[in-house]
């Protein structure tokens, strides 16, 4: 996805100013790969899944990382590598279609 200077310098002050009132220590977004999951997910589903979805890899990637052996950027790599898979699931493959069972969830 592509973004002017200007966007790019409007998202590093908004996501400073994130980090500040969230009281996050050296924070590091990689913006390309946020707004990635987003519009995968806004065209696997619809628009209203993308900040959902962004929402559920930060979560799903910070109780990985609550693990002092998990890096913060595996965990957010590996969250989103199974969104991009879920995303590129068919209809039939999806785990609701049959429920949680022989899934380890």
């Amino acid at each position: 996805m592509t973004h002017s200077a200007v966007d790019e310098e409007i998202l590093k002050q908004w996501i400073r100013r994130l980090s500040q009132a969230l009281q996050i220590v050296d924070l590091e977004v990689d913006n390309d790969l946020v707004l990635t999951v987003a519009n995968e997910a806004a065209q696997a589903v619809n628009p209203m899944a993308a900040p959902i979805t962004t929402f559920m890899v930060g979560y799903a990637a910070g109780l990985a990382a609550a693990d002092p052996a998990m890096p913060s950027h595996t965990a957010v790599a590996r969250a989103v590598d199974v969104v991009i898979a879920v995303c590129q699931q068919s209809d039939n493959d999806h785990p609701d279609t049959t429920g949680w069972v022989n899934t380890a969830q």
